[in-house]
């Protein structure tokens, strides 16, 4: 029997991407969703989605490491956030992280930082994973898992795309499918990681390959062809707002159609997979 975790990402980013996340909830087209700790709309998206206002949302941190505010005071972690600002792109960190240049002790403190914000405001935090992935690298991973125990996290997201999920991507760019093939070299070790550390996670991420293009065609193609095992869809669904103008993300015009698309092709396919088991992170186990 497959299980399926349907899992939005930077909840708490702009007004537009909490009313999606809430509205995909009560429809039962998304089953969890990862809260930005330092996020401008982080407090509504918190309240909202509580378990009080009976939403049935499991609710995980997005570790923020690159591209945003670090949740601890400037000069904390000069390495990781010099000024408080963690390093704009993706690239710039790594250059930094694979030279030795920032400490495995700065982002384990980070991230329980930003865990830990989400427990104060009452977040029942179901799991972990991080922005653009950086968790996939050894040294981001290690003091993650760490940072995970310490806070009673007893789950994380196994970001790697399995092979049966990129071949039903259609229409993607030939390097970003070596991209994406490439990186799942780094998956034995990640799970033996995990494995290690007691905590709980999926068979693999499903939709990274498709992440800016992810439309009903594309959710169709992933979902028909689901083997047993349990997944995660990773998605970045959204409506467009002005808020959403002022951050720096490349995804933009492509959030409305991630909506659209889960709304109404989710509730449609599982209705027809009566096997399928949808659920969200703190209802697996290692």
């Amino acid at each position: 029997m497959p299980r399926l975790i349907i899992n939005a990402d930077d909840f708490g980013l702009t007004p537009g991407i909490n009313q999606s996340v809430l509205e995909l909830s009560a429809a039962r087209a998304l089953t969890s969703a990862t809260l930005m700790a330092t996020a401008p709309h982080f407090a509504p998206a918190a309240a909202e989605s509580s378990p009080q206002r009976g939403h049935l949302l499991g609710v995980g941190c997005h570790v923020v490491l690159v591209d945003g505010e670090s949740a601890l005071p400037a000069g904390e972690t000069p390495a990781l956030a010099p000024n408080g600002q963690f390093r704009p792109t993706l690239g710039a960190f790594l250059s930094q992280l694979l030279r030795g240049a920032i400490s495995e002790a700065e982002i384990e403190l980070e991230a329980v930082s930003q865990i830990r914000h989400l427990q104060a405001a009452g977040v029942p935090v179901t799991h972990v994973d991080t922005h653009k992935h950086t968790h996939m690298f050894i040294r981001v991973l290690r003091p993650l898992l760490r940072a995970a125990r310490a806070c009673g996290i007893r789950a994380i997201r196994n970001p790697f795309e399995p092979e049966w999920s990129i071949a039903a991507t259609h229409d993607a760019p030939a390097l970003r499918k070596l991209q994406v093939a490439l990186l799942r070299t780094r998956r034995r070790r990640f799970l033996q990681m995990v494995a290690d550390a007691g905590l709980a996670t999926t068979d693999g991420s499903l939709g990274v390959l498709a992440t800016g293009t992810l439309n009903t065609a594309t959710l169709e193609s992933i979902l028909h062809a689901m083997p047993e095992g349990t997944w995660e869809l990773v998605t970045h669904p959204a409506y467009y707002d002005m808020a959403l103008d002022t951050v720096a993300t490349r995804l933009r015009a492509s959030r409305p159609i991630e909506h659209a698309a889960l709304l109404e092709a989710v509730p449609r396919i599982t209705a027809g997979m009566p096997s399928l088991e949808l659920l969200h992170f703190g209802q697996i186990s290692p």
